[in-house]
C-alpha cells in the first residue's frame, strides 16, 4: 500500500505550506466576517462587500461611517491589509474589527482591498490589484452610468481627499502605489492627498540598526497568539523577513535589495517622487522592522520630497499591535493618531 501523506515541497515555517500536489495550507485559519444588510454591532459602521474585476479576480470591503448628514462628502481610505504578502483577508475577523474602528473613528469611506496572495499568486501580483482597487476607486470621481460604480463612493467620498493607508506588507504595498502615483496618472487624473505607513515591511540585504545585534531578537508579528520572529544570532538572509520574501517574491531581480521591499536598493527610484502630499510613518520600538521604518523616515526626509511628513512611535509594543489587540490605552491611542490624520 502507498502511503497518501502528501509532501511539503516548501513552507514558511508555521505559516503557510506548498505541497508537492501543488496545494497550498495557511496554518493560521482566521475566523471571516460575512458581509451584513445591518451596521457592526460594535461601531455602527456599515459595511458591504464589492467585487472589482473578475480576471484577476479582485474584491474589497466598503465601510460606511454613521453620519448625520445625509449629503455629507468624507475622506476616502484606501486601505491594504498585512500579513507578509501571503495571509490575511480584507474579509477575516480582525481586519474587519481593525477598519470599522478606524472608520468610525475617522469618519471616513473606506475600501479594504482583496489583493491576490502568494504562493499562489507571487509579488508582484499584490501591487498589480492594489494599483486596479485604487484606479476603480478614482474613478468614482467623474460618475457614469457604470455597472460597476458604487453608490456609496459616488454619494459620499470626497475625491479631493483621497487617502491610501495599510500596516506591514499593507504599509510596503501603500510605498510602491504612492511611488506609481509620482509616475503615472490615476483615473479621472484624481490626486492622492495623503498616505499612512504602518510598521512597514521593508529589508535588505545589508543589517542595519539593531539587526547587526545578534542577541536580540524582536518578534515580527502575531497570528493565532503564535510569535513569529528572528532568533538571535540567525545570519541575515536567514531571518524571518528575509525568508519572506524569498517565498512570497523568489524571482524578485535583486533580491533583498529588490527597490520594491528596499526603498535604498540598488536602481530604486528617488522618494522625492512619492505621489502624496502628506505622510505619516508609524513604527513600534518592539518591532524587528522597527529600524527599516526609522530609515525609510529619513530617506524621505532627505529626499527633497516636498510634502508634510510625520513621524510615530510607540515604545514597548511589537509589530501590528493595535490590530492584533484594539483595546489597550496604546492600541485607542493609535487609532486616535491615525484617525487625526486622516480628518
Amino acid at each position: 500500500m502507498g502511503s497518501s501523506a502528501k509532501v511539503v515541497a516548501r513552507e514558511l515555517t508555521h505559516l503557510v505550506r506548498v505541497y508537492t500536489d501543488g496545494s497550498v495550507e495557511r496554518i493560521p485559519d482566521p475566523p471571516f466576517v460575512p458581509p451584513s444588510a445591518n451596521p457592526d454591532p460594535a461601531t455602527g459602521v456599515s459595511f458591504k462587500d464589492i467585487t472589482i474585476s473578475e480576471n484577476p479576480k479582485i474584491s474589497a470591503r466598503l465601510y460606511l461611517p454613521k453620519t448625520q448628514q445625509q449629503d455629507q462628502k468624507l475622506p476616502i481610505l484606501v486601505y491594504f491589509h498585512g500579513g507578509a504578502f501571503c495571509l490575511g483577508s480584507a474579509f477575516t475577523f480582525v481586519e474587519h474589527r481593525n477598519i470599522s474602528r478606524l472608520v468610525s473613528e475617522a469618519k471616513v469611506v473606506a475600501i479594504s482591498v482583496e489583493y491576490r496572495l502568494a504562493p499562489e499568486d507571487p509579488v508582484p501580483a499584490a501591487y498589480e490589484d492594489s494599483w486596479v482597487a485604487l484606479n476603480w476607486v478614482a474613478a468614482h470621481s467623474k460618475p457614469r452610468n457604470e455597472h460597476n460604480q458604487d453608490p456609496w463612493l459616488s454619494n459620499y467620498g470626497d475625491f479631493d481627499r483621497l487617502y491610501i493607508g495599510g500596516e506591514s506588507a499593507g504599509g510596503n504595498i501603500v510605498h510602491n502605489i504612492a511611488m506609481r502615483v509620482g509616475s503615472e496618472n490615476l483615473k479621472g487624473n484624481v490626486k492622492i492627498l495623503g498616505a499612512f505607513i504602518s510598521h512597514p515591511y521593508f529589508w535588505g540585504s545589508k543589517a542595519i540598526g539593531s539587526e547587526n545585534d545578534p542577541n536580540k531578537p524582536k518578534p515580527y508579528g502575531s497570528f493565532d497568539s503564535q510569535t513569529i520572529g528572528t532568533e538571535p544570532g540567525v545570519d541575515h538572509d536567514k531571518t524571518f523577513p528575509a525568508l519572506v520574501w524569498d517565498f512570497v517574491y523568489p524571482s524578485a531581480p535583486g533580491g533583498l535589495d529588490n527597490p520594491m521591499l528596499n526603498p535604498e536598493g540598488l536602481g530604486a527610484p528617488s522618494l522625492a517622487e512619492l505621489g502624496c502630499w502628506r505622510l505619516m510613518i508609524c513604527v513600534a520600538a518592539e518591532d524587528e522592522l522597527r529600524d527599516r521604518g526609522v530609515r525609510y523616515y529619513e530617506l524621505v526626509k532627505e529626499s527633497g520630497w516636498k510634502g508634510e511628513l510625520e513621524f510615530h512611535e510607540d515604545e514597548g509594543v511589537g509589530h501590528g499591535f493595535y490590530v492584533m489587540d484594539p483595546e489597550t490605552a496604546k492600541a485607542k491611542n493609535m487609532y486616535k493618531r491615525l484617525a487625526s490624520f486622516l480628518k
